[in-house]
């Protein structure tokens, strides 16, 4: 157990949470992050490169990451940049945690919770154009289907960070059907030109290997539009949809002014000069966008996903056909009871784009999760918070 007493406050590591007066107080992974290191280091004077290193694992960002991941973590103490009871600024150089520490730790930290390997079926069928698409099954119930979106791969899903706690839970009451896209994970990666109409004829190819008749439907980020798009295709076979990060407007559909084409662009170019290089550097500016609230481990496994889902020539493909996905018009016509969860600050998907959404879809219900994250995490609350409405929707 390692928990330490300042003041009024526990700062628990086995736990991973941050209590003052009995309550926990709610800190995003970073900022607990930067508490822990400087607290469990209160007897010297922590310099900025080491925060940088051991919070961001020595990746690039700007130095006011770090400034206000330090505000965060004074706010939660009831500290400020003035009186400093807890953190002090040592000017030009770094920070030292100098509040009375009441109790150190009595121990080493525990290892790590340990989950159940999760057990699947994986099988394979065609598209109608010869495609050969993997599709998975795991858990017992109804059946819920995921649209396929980018970077999954069906067997190391279940072991990334990235995306086993969305397998894990959501397998738990259903049967649950995901599938890698073409061009992706187990899926035929020699797929030539692919459109966003082969990844709604992809779902139903899939649809049909299995069986299913009548299943509830799961779309997140690009696979959102996957989602709407046979919803409305097939009304009869829908009976819930929930989307997450979803859209209705691509990049580049949704782009307004000089800026944001540019801004699209630069997402192509970065595909073709760095996915396939060893060096990490250019992969992780895509981290930063769909997990720039992660720890370092999230943004390790992140990177490990991208190299192994898809080539780079399928990933600039992948980033043209998302840029010019628009299902206006499909939306309006999904006819089925829709859930619309998106965060508040997603960095990658802007919030209005899951509002616009949300009024497209007739009485479709919009839930914002307090996120900056377009791949919620397993440790954040947000999950806890998509969790749940997601179990009491389809229930």
């Amino acid at each position: 157990m390692t928990v330490w007493h300042f003041g009024e406050f526990e700062l628990d590591t086995q736990r991973y949470e941050l209590r003052g007066g009995g309550t926990v107080i709610r800190v995003e992974p970073q900022v607990f992050d930067v508490m822990t290191h400087l607290v469990s280091n209160h007897d010297r004077m922590v310099t900025k490169a080491e925060l940088f290193d051991t919070v961001w694992g020595g990746r690039f960002v700007g130095e006011a990451a770090l400034t206000s991941r330090i505000k965060a973590a004074r706010r939660a103490l009831g500290d400020d940049g003035e009186s400093q009871r807890y953190i002090r600024t040592v000017r030009g150089r770094g920070y030292q945690f100098v509040a009375e520490i009441a109790t150190a730790p009595t121990g080493p930290l525990p290892p790590p919770q340990e989950w159940p390997p999760l057990r699947q079926r994986i099988a394979f069928t065609r598209a109608d154009d010869g495609i050969r698409l993997a599709y998975a099954l795991s858990g017992e119930g109804p059946p819920l289907v995921r649209a396929a979106n980018w970077m999954t791969h069906l067997s190391y899903d279940i072991e990334s960070p990235v995306w086993r706690h969305w397998v894990r839970d959501l397998s738990e009451a259903h049967t649950f059907i995901r599938y890698d896209g073409r061009g992706c994970g187990l899926s035929e990666w020699e797929a030539g030109d692919f459109t966003f109409d082969d990844w709604v004829d992809d779902l139903e190819s899939v649809v049909e290997a299995v069986g299913l008749q009548r299943f509830q439907l799961l779309g997140v980020s690009q696979g959102g539009a996957v989602a709407v798009a046979y919803a409305a295709r097939h009304p009869e076979r829908v009976t819930r949809l929930v989307l997450c990060g979803a859209y209705a407007r691509g990049r580049a559909v949704r782009a307004f002014g000089d800026e944001e084409k540019r801004a699209a662009a630069l997402d192509l170019e970065l595909a073709r000069v760095g996915w396939g290089r060893d060096d990490p550097a250019f992969r992780q500016v895509f981290a930063a966008q769909f997990l720039p609230d992660g720890t370092r481990t999230d943004w390790a496994a992140f990177d490990q996903l991208q190299r192994k889902t898809t080539s780079t020539d399928n990933a600039v493909r992948f980033l043209e056909q998302f840029g010019r996905i628009d299902v206006r018009d499909q939306a309006r016509q999904v006819r089925c009871p829709t859930l619309v969860m998106h965060s508040c600050d997603d960095h990658r998907v802007p919030m209005h784009s899951g509002e616009e959404l949300a009024a497209l879809i007739p009485d479709a219900r919009l839930v914002a999760l307090d996120s900056k994250n377009h791949l919620l995490t397993a440790a954040e609350p947000a999950w806890a918070v998509f969790r749940d409405e997601v179990t009491a929707f389809l229930r």
